[in-house]
């Protein structure tokens, strides 16, 4: 078309209220509201006006509400959406973590339908406290005086760095300086606390008397913060192998008593079971480092505690209570939502049901042959709807930094296709996505981390896909 032939065709497409005034625009305006309609109206109209200057032909309005209905599912669909965890990896943190429990589950939704008991006291009849809604399991599960709950384990780090040794010095192992997920870094969050680091030892070997160098060299040197605290960090995605060596948490302890310097111990993980008996190397459970004397332990809720993202922080009252009133306690202070999870979380531990309700421990204890049935299960369905696929040896992690390098053996289900990061792209895509690995070149679903309800969508979601991939020949 000529100049003067697409300002004639262009002339022909109708105004915003023309189209508003459609049967379809109306269905629109009443899924999406009249507001973002009319802007998704008027995208439609500048993109078909940009495709007939480049020689399309002027669209049916059929199209344009279309068109305008597509722009809307796209700007208007939810980021945040429930996903299929198909990957091995039991605490996936770009997965959200630690999936939740049923009665952790109907716990948080009863009290988001109304109002709760957050911050009042029903005996009394006048405002409560926040922090004792999980106060009282968490010492009763761990043995600690006090507890107190916050946001996530990075803030419960800050805050107690902030609250116990601002402006003085905290000694911590070179070997411990370490960065997990999304750059955060031990350094950085001491350095934001206000608190003073002080290096002791060297990258993989530290000894008690490098410490004791450390407390010393403060006390004579005019210029020196005083020692306020001894850190602790667990290597809690990282492993050092070989030639290596640190003091254990009891003698840093034993130390600490004999120069009046505090031990904090942050744990990251937060498990109260033993990883022992699964096949696992032993993690660090928050019960030891408060009975090896700890005055501060600091883990995550949403670990293998297996609850709502949370940071915990266990220890002496006496160091505890302070910070509960400290500025930033309220800065970082959970909401009812996590604290009514946290509570219906530590109830399957007090009831010694968390392997069997918690379900990052059900994954972790799940047997080979269960998972192998599963499989077979999965295998079959395939098989039903003409679609062959391999069950092969495989390996699951615990993830979330949590047992580096520490795997569980699994059984997992491979689809023959030709180009499996096509189908792992098409599975993600799906409108309940699925997020599988790509093994050996090959398409792998771990069952492992498949939750039993979610078993039908995956496979029909499977079946869809593949229907239109081509198979591998």
């Amino acid at each position: 078309m000529n100049t003067q032939d697409i300002q004639v065709t262009l002339r022909q497409l109708p105004s915003v209220d023309r189209l508003l005034n459609d049967d379809g625009a109306r269905e629109l305006i009443a899924a999406y509201g009249r507001g973002p309609t009319t802007e998704a109206l008027r995208q439609a109209l500048d993109s078909t006006r940009e495709d007939v200057r480049e020689g399309a032909a002027l669209p049916e309005v059929d199209a344009l509400i279309e068109r305008a209905s597509a722009y809307l599912e796209r700007r208007l669909a939810p980021t945040l959406r429930p996903t299929i965890n198909a990957a091995g990896v039991i605490i996936h943190t770009n997965l959200g973590r630690a999936p939740l429990s049923r009665a952790t589950r109907v716990a948080m939704d009863a009290v988001s339908r109304g109002y709760s008991t957050l911050e009042y006291d029903l005996d009394a009849g006048q405002r409560g406290h926040r922090t004792l809604h999980a106060e009282r399991l968490l010492c009763e599960l761990t043995g600690a005086e006090s507890a107190l709950v916050v946001n996530n384990n990075a803030g419960a780090v800050l805050l107690a760095l902030s609250g116990l040794a601002q402006g003085h010095g905290v000694l911590i192992s070179r070997g411990q300086l370490v960065e997990i997920g999304g750059g955060f870094r031990i350094p950085d969050v001491m350095a934001q606390s206000g608190a003073h680091l002080i290096e002791v030892g060297t990258t993989n070997r530290t000894h008690l008397q490098d410490y004791v160098k450390a407390i010393k060299a403060a006390l004579y040197d005019p210029d020196a913060a005083a020692v306020e605290l001894i850190l602790r960090v667990h290597h809690s995605n990282y492993r050092i192998v070989g030639f290596a060596a640190e003091p254990t948490l009891a003698e840093l302890v034993d130390l600490g008593r004999e120069h009046g310097v505090p031990v904090m111990d942050d744990l990251g993980s937060g498990a109260l079971l033993d990883t022992a008996p699964f096949g696992l190397v032993h993690e660090p459970m928050v019960q030891e480092s408060v009975a090896a004397g700890a005055t501060v332990v600091c883990f995550s809720g949403d670990k293998l505690l297996g609850g709502p993202q949370a940071g915990v922080i266990v220890g002496k009252a006496a160091h505890i209570d302070p910070l509960k009133s400290h500025p930033l306690a309220r800065a970082l202070r959970p909401d009812k939502l996590c604290l009514a999870g946290l509570q219906a979380t530590l109830l399957h531990y007090l009831r010694d049901e968390a392997i069997e309700q918690i379900p990052v421990w059900r994954m972790i204890a799940a047997p080979l042959a269960e998972i192998e049935t599963r499989a077979r299960r999965w295998q079959e369905t395939l098989y039903q709807e003409g679609i062959e696929a391999e069950i092969t040896d495989g390996a699951s992690t615990v993830g979330g930094g949590s047992l580096p390098g520490e795997t569980l053996p699994t059984r997992l289900l491979a689809l023959p296709v030709a180009h499996p990061d096509r189908l792992a792209a098409a599975l993600r895509e799906g409108p309940q996505p699925v997020v599988a690995r790509i093994e050996d070149e090959r398409l792998v679903l771990d069952p492992r981390t498949v939750l039993p309800e979610e078993e039908d969508n995956l496979l029909k979601t499977i079946e869809n896909v593949l229907s239109q991939l081509p198979r591998k020949t």
